[in-house]
């Protein structure tokens, strides 16, 4: 029973999205790349994370951009970036974890898709962040920078049209549980009237 339900949820999700994007949002660790690579596969739409897409522009790494040029210009390349990639319409979009600080940023997004927070508490993001060690904000301290990250972003993030809790579950568990917040997120019926 579950399992026809959710096919029935991803039914009307993809209709009622017509060209809007999937958005996700949140800081490292919580689970964008993981879970929107499974999402957008199971909607059967193409997957695209921000980050990568910075990267293939700048033509250097993510460190490598925070070195040479700054947060500053990395923040303001990452927001021409999501702009372009917004206009590609149906898609799940991982976004870097300051995107969606940016409220111009924010305003495409709610323009152009639907944004999902994956909100993570502070002890599953540290255990998922200490996995790898490309991630310029963290060089020093990350329990206290991702502290610190949390209690600035977390309020933006808090205006996502989506909230969803990211925690240690199965990746499939936590792509469902996108997919049924989509279906029954009332802004999807006002967008199915839009398309």
């Amino acid at each position: 029973m579950a399992r026809r339900s959710i096919y029935k949820d991803i039914e009307a999700t993809s209709e009622a999205l017509g060209s809007r994007a999937i958005v996700l949002v949140g800081l490292m660790g919580a689970g964008k790349t993981s879970v929107g690579r499974r999402l957008a596969e199971k909607l059967n739409v193409p997957f695209v994370d921000a980050d990568h897409e910075i990267c293939i522009a700048a033509g250097k790494t993510i460190p490598e951009i925070f070195a040479d040029h700054g947060e500053d210009y990395f923040r303001e390349g990452e927001r021409r970036v999501i702009t372009r990639l917004l206009e590609n319409g149906k898609q799940v979009l991982a976004t870097g974890g300051g995107a969606f600080m940016n409220s111009e940023t924010r305003e495409n997004i709610r323009e152009h898709g639907v944004s999902v927070w994956l909100k993570a508490d502070l002890e599953v993001l540290l255990k998922r962040v200490a996995k790898r060690n490309d991630r310029p904000l963290l060089k020093h301290d990350p329990a206290a920078v991702m502290k610190k990250l949390i209690d600035l972003r977390y309020p933006v993030y808090a205006l996502a049209d989506i909230t969803v809790e990211s925690r240690d579950v199965q990746h499939g568990q936590m792509v469902n549980e996108v997919i049924k917040a989509l279906a029954q997120w009332p802004g999807l019926e006002f967008a199915k009237n839009e398309n």
